[in-house]
């Protein structure tokens, strides 16, 4: 990690906080500069090894700015106690972001293909809206074999993890960090075992719908 200025004495800060309410510029960058420091300290905290530190302190920098945009001189506190938690909610900003991000993508994962030969994934399956009977009927048997080679399978941990992961089963669509939570194993431990098991998953599904194929065919 870089290393930041000592912050600045609590005098310096003042006059520099006056300034940058008055308009200059040079002032408020001073400001920044100088409270970089805790910009770094506070991201520590959110550091993971799938996140880059730099990204991090680009959105802390982000609250830092707007701590000493809004901060008030005349209600008598530090700056860097205010700052802090414009810098904290900046970061958990993100972090909610991420994960409802996390979510939506994964739903997407490809997981086989229906009678058609056309790629399916779970959300197709879970979140399903058409009202044509035709439809609704395939859905349903989509649905039965989803549930079928899910259980049939799959591991016992597979099974807990996509349950938890994907709202299987009557249960609510957790992140991956809550899985692991939840496990007590680690957040890569439940990406290695979700990942296997839609393999195995897309494997018997496919080899569900080969089988099918195979049937309609030789039946008379």
């Amino acid at each position: 990690m870089k290393t930041f200025k000592q912050p600045l004495p609590k005098e310096s800060e003042q006059y520099y906080l006056k300034k940058s309410k008055e308009g200059d510029i040079d002032a408020r960058n001073t400001l920044i500069e100088y409270n970089m420091r805790l910009v770094a300290h506070i991201v520590k905290k959110y550091n993971s090894p799938e996140r880059n530190t730099d990204d991090l302190i680009s959105i802390g920098t982000i609250g830092l700015i707007k701590a000493i945009d809004t901060y008030d001189i005349n209600k008598g506190n530090r700056l860097v106690t205010y700052a802090s938690r414009c810098i904290e909610n900046e970061l958990l900003m993100m972090l909610r972001q991420e994960r409802k991000c996390s979510k939506e993508v994964s739903l997407y994962e490809p997981i086989g293909t229906d009678k058609e030969g056309n790629e399916i994934n779970l959300l197709d399956i879970i979140e399903y809206h058409g009202k044509d009977i035709t439809d609704q009927v395939v859905l349903n048997d989509d649905i039965r074999l989803l549930y079928s080679a899910i259980t049939g399978c799959l591991e016992k941990r597979e099974l807990t993890v996509l349950s938890l992961r994907y709202g299987l089963f009557g249960n609510e669509i957790l992140s991956q960090r809550e899985v692991a939570s939840i496990l007590n194993i680690s957040r890569s431990y439940v990406s290695r075992i979700e990942k296997k098991a839609l393999s195995k998953l897309a494997l018997e599904l496919n080899r569900t719908h080969t089988d099918n194929c195979t049937h309609r065919k030789n039946s008379p």
